[in-house]
């Protein structure tokens, strides 16, 4: 028999804390979606390291949003929202990116992509996306969104997430604090 523990609560759920931890496990990359908030004319955008590519034909990225966010509803509003693929010296722009509420645009250089979004500079690479549906998941949504276009722009390594810290791809991880 395994002598594993079981990180069960008294109703029978997993413990998010346990999940969080365990999960945390799986490396990601990590995203600033930005946007043109289209009631203020005002950038705006968020950190994410749920971002995947997940179809060639039609082109279809997908990235999780909590139902808590803040900023989602502002992006949500845009035509076309821009992926920023950020580089393993961004994790400033990334805590930036985090934060709630605020300026987030404050100090960061930036372009602006054919949608009209913030392109962070240093990133490694950027996506011009339409969102196309978003389907419920437990406390998140799921947003699908279709690749208008697309480009590579700065170069060194992804900024990684992993176990609660970011690092980059030759190690180094920070933990969180």
């Amino acid at each position: 028999m395994p002598t594993g523990h079981s990180h069960h609560s008294q109703n029978g759920q997993l413990d998010s804390r346990r999940f969080r931890q365990v999960l945390g496990r799986f490396a990601t990359g990590v995203v600033a979606i930005t946007a043109v908030d289209p009631m203020d004319g005002q950038p705006c955008g968020l950190a994410a390291n749920s971002f995947t590519s997940v179809s060639l034909d039609p082109p279809l990225v997908a990235f999780c949003m909590a139902y808590s966010s803040t900023s989602w509803p502002r992006l949500r509003g845009a035509k076309a929202l821009t992926v920023n693929v950020l580089a393993e010296h961004q994790q400033a722009v990334c805590a930036q990116m985090a934060t709630k509420g605020g300026d987030k645009f404050a100090g960061l250089a930036w372009t602006v992509s054919p949608s009209g979004n913030p392109v962070l500079e240093g990133a490694l690479a950027w996506l011009d996306c339409a969102v196309e549906a978003e389907h419920p998941a437990g406390d998140h949504l799921i947003v699908v969104a279709r690749v208008l276009q697309l480009d590579t722009l700065g170069e060194g390594g992804p900024l990684v997430f992993f176990r609660g810290g970011y690092g980059s791809f030759n190690g180094g991880f920070v933990e969180p604090a």
